[in-house]
């Protein structure tokens, strides 16, 4: 009986790894049927994603690190060979060994230089490290062609052979068929250096558990060199070869949708199973090409295959047996540089209640006037920072209090943005009716995406929401799919408020949203003190206890969810007023604006109030006072900065000047405060925390 259980899990298993693949071929064969001739395109596109798919999870294997940055890995050599051979005349072979050069020495210097400081950092701080590396590469990627001296923006390249054929009334060149014969040879060699090298071995050994692969003598630190070597090589060879078939946009990003595929395939894959990871892949391909062969323009096709993607992810991560220590817990958080209040032997102190007033009246005072003392540009601008200074309160909830890791916050925004548009421009809602619109469509969206947390936590929860905005924004509020959502042509009016209160002025405008973020931040600041605010802080830091106190955790998650979702749907509404016409980003075509909202709050400190503000003032200032390439190099080194130095963000420097103010205040009126004074008993060695390559 136990041997029939047994071959029949033996039979399961050499055979699972197929499903993920089938499955998506019986969908694109349902929906999209695909000529023969597209679907040999759809299979080199599919193995030129394996290769950055595979280097997702070798790097996850090693590092337990989701890596954003693995498309700019490949994208910096390969501009590089690119230009060698546009501009400086390079023979194709020398261009191509000079640039997988680049790619090895890229890849060793990402590792020492970012991935190693954050070694015994949680992984989503790495994970978060990895997405400033990706934004400080893009920067390069933008500056080679002027620096070169190149005014071009995008180049295909030819290889040396002059070969062409037919393939089902296709045409195919030599590009294709070295895609379709080295790339398998690629894969080979790969799963033969993993299997059969020294190299390969201690890989494997890292991915099995690193700390005992220190213990057993295994050099950690240089097998995690060579693991980004061999990744940022691979990305380099799929850019390159795709640069001869698709071309490369070299003066500009490379765009989401890339990632997006390798991505799918390394979830499918459970970011371990190689085959599954390289048969999805081909499989992704192949679906793209029925989506783009069936579907009236390329973006439009682009925008379904966004939105399947991000399905397909979903699925994968819900379907996925969920396995979740109380160490893997703590691995999984985030400094989130919560701030303490000040002490309770302080707070009733004169001194202190005049401090807190002064300094809520000055931060009065200085909203009140900045209609009257900046012009009309800088006042709208400042209007725009109120706006994303509420988007940025909801992380602080979700992820700051709560826990719950978000890229997609901004598809609660843009949800809220377009409710609040139809409503203004087809029935002439009030303003006030707008917002609670919004906010109510921004939670029920929320506590939709909101269930899957139920099962997906951390890094994998991380991953659901940013495919879920890319499939909001590329799809659910595209006018090509859905004639509900408000046109960019369509003129949103700034309706009189209660048709009595008249707003359509620069300065009304203003006044809207600076006191829509007051009212947002006392909100919070209730919230923080209140008993959900307790419990929100617990969940992040110890979900199981939590749920050992009686305290209902499904609520919990749901109600941090939905609170966010609120803030940023009404964040939304204001926005569409503020712009007078409904602006989605196209996240398909370059870095996902979620992500970029996240970076700025980390940068400013995601555990407070403030710490929103601030990030709100650094997303638009990187964009108002530099040059669009040196605001994403900006964003990239400001977030690797501040994760190295204040994991608590810039917030957290100010939050430190007060309390070093009350210890000296406290000295000097002889009042004994535990709290402050159990911050010099703190033990300052860090070896405390080990290191497997010390002895």
């Amino acid at each position: 009986m136990n041997q029939g259980v047994e071959k029949k899990q033996i039979s399961y298993d050499s055979v699972s790894w197929l499903l993920p693949p089938v499955l998506i071929l019986l969908v694109q064969q349902i929906f999209w049927r695909t000529p023969l001739g597209a679907v040999l395109q759809g299979i080199v596109i599919g193995l030129l994603t394996s290769l950055v798919a595979l280097g997702i999870v070798l790097i996850y294997r090693s590092n337990r690190v989701l890596n954003f940055a693995q498309g700019e890995l490949g994208l910096l050599p390969t501009i590089l060979s690119v230009m060698l051979i546009v501009e400086s005349g390079f023979p194709y072979l020398v261009a191509l060994l000079l640039g997988l050069l680049a790619a090895i020495i890229l890849g060793i210097s990402s590792e020492f230089l970012v991935v190693r400081r954050f070694t015994r950092s949680p992984r989503l701080v790495l994970t978060v490290a990895t997405i400033g590396l990706a934004q400080v590469l893009i920067m390069f990627a933008l500056l080679m062609p002027e620096w070169w001296g190149s005014g071009i923006t995008s180049q295909r390249i030819d290889s040396p052979l002059d070969i062409t054929f037919d393939f089902a009334k296709f045409r195919f060149n030599d590009n294709h068929l070295i895609v379709l014969v080295a790339i398998p040879l690629i894969l080979l060699a790969v799963g033969y250096f993993l299997q059969r090298t020294k190299i390969g071995i201690g890989i494997r050994a890292v991915a099995e558990d690193f700390d005992r692969a220190g213990m057993l003598g295994i050099p950690v630190r240089r097998i995690q060199s060579c693991v980004w070597a061999l990744a940022s090589l691979l990305a380099f060879l799929a850019l390159f070869l795709r640069s001869s078939i698709i071309g490369l946009p070299v003066g500009g990003q490379l765009g989401v949708l890339f990632f997006l595929r390798a991505l799918t395939a390394a979830v499918a894959g459970k970011l371990t199973d190689l085959r599954t990871v390289l048969v999805t892949s081909v499989a992704l391909g192949i679906l793209q090409q029925g989506i783009l062969w069936n579907t009236d323009s390329p973006t439009q096709g682009k925008a379904l295959m966004a939105a399947m993607c991000a399905a397909l992810i979903l699925v994968a991560l819900i379907a996925r047996p969920q396995t979740y220590s109380r160490f893997e817990q703590l691995r999984d958080s985030l400094s989130m540089g919560e701030t303490r209040p000040i002490p309770t032997e302080l707070r009733n102190r004169l001194e202190i209640r005049i401090s807190k007033y002064a300094i809520l009246l000055l931060g009065s005072g200085f909203l009140f006037f900045v209609p009257y003392w900046f012009g009309t540009v800088n006042t709208l601008r400042i209007s725009s920072l109120c706006v994303y200074a509420i988007v940025m309160l909801s992380l602080v909830v979700l992820t700051g209090w709560g826990g719950q890791i978000s890229l997609g916050q901004m598809a609660f925004f843009f949800a809220g943005s377009a409710i609040a548009g139809k409503l203004i421009v087809d029935w002439d809602g009030d303003l006030i009716l707008a917002i609670l619109m919004a906010g109510t469509l921004g939670t029920l969206l929320a506590i939709i995406i909101g269930l899957p947390a139920l099962r997906i936590r951390g890094l994998y929860l991380a991953v659901t929401t940013f495919a879920f905005e890319l499939a909001m924004v590329s799809y659910f509020l595209n006018t090509r799919f859905f004639d509900w959502v408000p046109s960019y042509s369509d003129r949103v009016e700034r309706l009189p408020i209660f048709g009595n209160i008249d707003y359509f002025s620069t300065r009304g405008i203003y006044f809207v949203t600076a006191i829509a973020l007051v009212l947002s931040l006392i909100a919070v600041k209730g919230l923080r003190q209140s008993r959900t605010g307790r419990v929100l802080l617990a969940l992040r830091d110890n979900e199981q206890g939590v749920g050992a106190f009686g305290v209902s955790v499904i609520r919990a998650k749901l109600m941090a969810f939905g609170i966010a979702g609120f803030l940023a749907g009404c964040a939304g509404a204001l926005h569409v007023v503020h712009q007078q016409a409904f602006v989605p980003a196209s996240d398909v075509s370059g870095t996902g604006s979620s992500i970029r909202v996240f970076i700025a709050a980390i940068v400013g400190g995601i555990g407070s109030p403030l710490g929103a503000m601030i990030g709100s003032v650094f997303l638009f200032g990187t964009t108002w006072w530099l040059r669009g390439d040196w605001s994403i190099f900006a964003t990239g080194f400001g977030i690797l900065t501040v994760l190295l130095i204040a994991p608590g963000g810039i917030s957290s420097f100010i939050y430190r000047f007060r309390d070093w103010s009350l210890k000296q205040f406290a000295i000097k009126k002889g009042i004994h405060v535990p709290s402050l004074v159990a911050d010099d008993l703190l033990p300052d060695d860090t070896r405390l925390q080990g290191d497997p390559d010390e002895s």
